[in-house]
């Protein structure tokens, strides 16, 4: 039995980035037999010893020093791990801990002959244990399969051989072989012509998902067509399973201001709770005339017992705990609980059009030059290749330039400027040759379609349209949004406004701006700040929506696709890259903050009523029992319930 599960600190190890601490996942499992000996154990010295002072009433059991020390057996192997507990935290400097009230209640009782009371007091705390262990090791479950996904090995290409390396070790650039039902050991480019993964470690989603060459392939995924190659792109410890498994490690480190606040309040509590039995104990002799020290000792046992603050202390981090887990299983990280908190109170959802409500997956459609087709995409490829942006490789990807561009330079927000064959080329948008006194037909800037602009040696040159495609989702996602309480959606892009307005339009924004620079977002996006009503969730995919992830009260990343810069600003990643997972993740804030909610009321609640009966003198120490670990036990399942709750 793990007997610190309701201790107000939180002295777990925590890993380090490349470490996976499997242990953790063993310790206290309540799967295994061993587990339960003690409280069976003692469940059946007790049982026998009511039934001997009740029941049978055999000769032996008459005697005093008998019946003491059955009922010691019975209480040593639930009491034991407790009062450890309690010596552990006492040498820390806290004396004033649930453990130590438990171990005062308890052996209070045996001091006044009520030995099944004693006995009990532990049992139930035991059991209480038990489930709180099985709750935490189902919760730990999707944690656990990603920490199965971890590749031991990896099959690389050195000195004209296969070789078999640990992923830690294998180096940018290096071949890797990946056969049939091989998980990826670490993220890279595919050699081969395609191949069908299973993503579902990383995703959430079961769908396989295939691959062709040149595209990425992602550490963790699963092999299941064909032995591929992949040229690796990142060490292991910045691949994005490695990744995923640090955020997941690291969120339970990120509590709650309500899990916070519960730790603050049992320290302050605790002490405030002992005093109080002492002062029930001695001060009704002042104001009593018939007192008995026997009857206000027991009342203040009772009391004790009742006041132990484990149903906060204990399920109130297992529902945020029991969120994240819910969230993972849904394709969604969050990087902590005091996340889920704030995704609760969400009204506000600004997102990025390109990569999170559009495919980001650009085709060439029309080209208008008045230079021959192949000599202007040549100049247009050429410049292109320098970038890394959706629209850059779409058109390098539909025709690959003959010729090599030198003294690149990137125009924020505006475009590229280079040389070609000796010839001044630029390439972007309407503002960037605006920017250099470039005219051109102003018709042009009417286009709804994406449109690329070229200029060659300082004159017009001519251009080309690019199409990207709305998400199939994401006309549910805005609409789910509404529906779970968002009060307004906002679109915030750089590309055209014509194009942003008219997929705002297809998918019923509210608000939506184009033509903006990375700074200009920053400014939209304060403008909506300086009302103190509006609580902001900011969705986007690229480097330059890093700025504003940051300044959002929760930033969320598209995991997929996005880039790691917006990965690691976010505050919650979605794998699936699908924007319907954002009211999911809206869900399961507020399920997880209604659960907390409801335990912090049931705790309260119970215990309040039966701390008046206790002083009373109403209630006895089996109802302290019920009121301190059946309402434990009773938060408990009520945390578990999110974890099986469907929110798709």
């Amino acid at each position: 039995m793990s007997a610190n599960c309701c201790s107000t600190e939180d002295t777990k190890h925590k890993p380090s980035n490349n470490e996976v601490n499997h242990d953790d996942h063993d310790h206290g499992d309540s799967s295994t037999f061993k587990t339960y000996i003690p409280a069976i154990i003692s469940f059946t010295m007790l049982m026998a010893g009511i039934s001997f002072d009740y029941f049978d009433q055999p000769q032996f059991f008459q005697n005093q020093t008998v019946r003491l020390v059955w009922y010691l057996i019975a209480y040593i192997p639930v009491g034991f791990p407790v009062f450890k507990e309690a010596f552990e935290t006492m040498k820390k400097g806290e004396l004033f801990t649930e453990f130590t009230l438990m171990s005062v209640a308890t052996i209070g009782a045996f001091i006044l002959g009520e030995f099944p009371e004693g006995v009990a007091v532990m049992l139930f705390y035991a059991v209480g244990e038990l489930f709180q262990s099985a709750a935490v090791n189902r919760a730990k479950n999707n944690i656990k399969a990603l920490l199965d996904v971890r590749p031991d090995s990896a099959n690389v290409f050195r000195n004209n051989q296969w070789e078999n390396a640990k992923p830690e070790e294998v180096e940018i650039g290096e071949t890797i072989q990946i056969k049939v039902g091989e998980k990826v050991p670490l993220d890279g480019i595919m050699l081969s012509e395609f191949s069908s993964f299973n993503t579902a470690a990383l995703t959430g989603e079961s769908k396989p998902n295939s691959i062709k060459k040149d595209e990425n392939v992602l550490a963790g995924m699963l092999n299941l067509e064909k032995v591929i190659e992949i040229k690796t792109t990142k060490k292991f410890e910045d691949s994005s399973l490695a990744k995923i498994l640090q955020m997941v490690q690291e969120a339970s480190s990120r509590k709650a201001k309500t899990e916070l606040f519960i730790r603050k309040f049992a320290k302050i509590y605790t002490p405030i709770v002992f005093f109080l039995a002492v002062a029930l104990t001695f001060v009704p002799y002042l104001f009593v005339e018939n007192y008995l020290f026997e009857q206000w000792f027991y009342r203040a046992l009772v009391f004790l017992v009742i006041s132990c603050p484990c149903a906060l202390v204990i399920s109130i981090p297992l529902g945020y705990f029991g969120g994240i887990g819910a969230a993972s299983r849904n394709g969604i990280l969050f990087k902590g609980s005091n996340y889920l908190d704030l995704m609760a109170k969400v009204n506000t959802v600004v997102m990025d059009k390109t990569g999170t409500l559009t495919e980001g997956v650009f085709k060439v459609q029309e080209i208008n030059s008045e230079l021959e087709q192949n000599e202007f995409l040549n100049y247009l490829s050429a410049i292109e290749s320098n970038s890394t942006h959706p629209i850059a490789k779409a058109i390098v990807e539909f025709h690959p330039s003959e010729f090599k561009a030198e003294n690149v330079e990137e125009i924020s927000g505006h475009g590229l400027k280079g040389i070609v064959n000796g010839r001044e080329i630029l390439v972007g948008n309407g503002k960037l040759l605006q920017k250099f006194n470039i005219p051109y037909d102003a018709e042009i800037d009417k286009i709804v379609e994406s449109i690329v602009l070229v200029a060659i040696d300082w004159k017009f040159a001519g251009y080309v349209t690019i199409a990207d495609e709305i998400k199939t989702d994401a006309k549910q996602a805005v609409s789910e949004m509404k529906q779970n309480g968002v009060l307004q959606t906002v679109m915030l892009s750089g590309d055209k406004d014509s194009i942003v307005q008219k997929v705002a339009q297809e998918l019923k924004i509210n608000k939506a701006f184009g033509n903006l620079l990375p700074e200009n977002k920053v400014e939209k996006f304060q403008e909506l700040k300086q009302n103190p009503k509006n609580v902001i969730a900011f969705v986007g995919d690229g480097i330059n929506d890093a700025p504003v992830l940051a300044l959002s009260d929760v930033g969320i990343a598209m995991g997929g696709m996005g880039s790691d810069a917006a990965i690691e600003t976010a505050d919650v990643v979605i794998q699936t890259d699908q924007p319907s997972k954002i009211s999911t993740a809206i869900k399961i804030g507020r399920k997880t903050k209604q659960i907390v909610i409801q335990n912090i009321a049931l705790a309260f609640g119970v215990k309040i009523i039966v701390l008046i009966l206790g002083a009373g003198g109403l209630a006895t120490m089996w109802e302290a029992v019920f009121a301190d670990v059946g309402v434990a036990l009773l938060a408990i399942l009520n945390a578990v319930r999110i974890q099986n709750l469907k929110f798709n």
